[in-house]
């Protein structure tokens, strides 16, 4: 059987299961991503393989299997403490992906991302193999609502920026190995800031140039990752630099659901992790990894973290390396 759901650990060695027996198939999809319930009309003909990596909470897959329907359903998301987005890329074959009222039809070199906090299903028709990026909603760097606008969305990779992103995503599932080694977490990271710069352009060509709401956010949004490493980024100074009042700008948050610095601090936190887990900083200290990224004061970050993670920063650091 392939290992459970990501864990907040460092990179794990590729593993890799291949059935013809379809009750094993399913347990092993479940255990693998999330509780999910699946079928199939010929199980006496199924043929199933996961191949599959993790790396900071990032799991890589590679899936290729006969004909069979994956569904998420409201009882199996009632059980879910853990929110996590999933990015497809089809590799063979054709599926369909309904979520949220849309539908995909995916053809080899299609992108698509899904949310299993919502129902939604998979349809295979025949064979196929695909490439499956599960990872927790905040890793992407985007407010999760306006992220839930593209789920269920066809995004062609033959074409754009989409285009540019398929071909990088091809040699990391044909390298899944890689992910196992000193370099495997910048790997996975750049893989999901390609695809976090694929999205903004597409919400961004969504909402029109001429929503002067959503251009202000944006502008916001860009200015905080430029600056999480000021002390002094707050919302006073995020307010002045877009010449508007902090009430105003506390009012843009709270329509995403937050706060400017519950966002500040989780963008913050985000990336010391990612610098904590990174071989090329790991002659740095813990203090001056959280000093780059605005926290001052090494105990509070320390206590922030671990409440964020539950794991202190040198445990990360430790469990990266293990």
């Amino acid at each position: 059987m392939l290992t459970p759901s990501p864990s907040t650990g460092g990179a794990e060695r590729v593993s890799s299961d291949t059935t013809r027996d379809f009750d094993a198939f399913r347990n092993s999809v479940s255990k693998s991503f999330v509780p999910l319930h699946v079928t199939t009309d010929r199980p006496d003909a199924f043929w199933g393989r996961i191949r599959a990596a993790h790396v900071d909470e990032i799991h890589v897959s590679e899936v290729s299997a006969t004909q069979h329907v994956v569904e998420r359903t409201p009882e199996l998301i009632a059980r879910a403490d853990r929110h996590y987005f999933k990015l497809s890329m089809l590799l063979s074959g054709t599926s369909l992906l309904v979520q949220e009222g849309r539908e995909a039809v995916l053809h080899p070199g299609d992108l698509a991302i899904y949310d299993t906090h919502q129902p939604y299903s998979l349809v295979f028709d025949d064979d196929f193999r695909t490439m499956v990026v599960m990872f927790p909603k905040q890793l992407l760097g985007l407010p999760t609502e306006l992220v839930s606008q593209l789920t269920a969305v066809k995004f062609d990779g033959r074409s754009g920026i989409a285009g540019m992103i398929v071909p990088f995503l091809g040699q990391l599932v044909g390298n899944l190995e890689q992910l196992s080694g000193a370099a495997g977490g910048r790997l996975a990271h750049s893989a999901l800031d390609l695809v976090s710069t694929l999205f903004a352009q597409e919400l961004d060509l969504t909402a029109g140039a001429s929503d002067p709401h959503r251009v202000l956010m944006r502008r916001i949004h860009a200015f905080i990752e430029s600056n999480l490493g000021s002390a002094d980024l707050g919302p006073s100074q995020i307010a002045a630099a877009h010449f508007i009042s902090t009430r105003h700008l506390q009012g843009l948050f709270q329509e995403q659901g937050t706060t400017v610095s519950t966002w500040i601090r989780s963008r913050r936190l985000e990336r010391a992790r990612r610098d904590l887990m990174d071989p090329v900083c790991s002659t740095q200290s813990v203090s001056s990894i959280a000093s780059r990224w605005g926290f001052s004061d090494a105990a509070h970050f320390s206590r922030v973290f671990k409440a964020a993670y539950a794991e202190s920063p040198s445990d990360v650091r430790a469990t990266a390396w293990s």
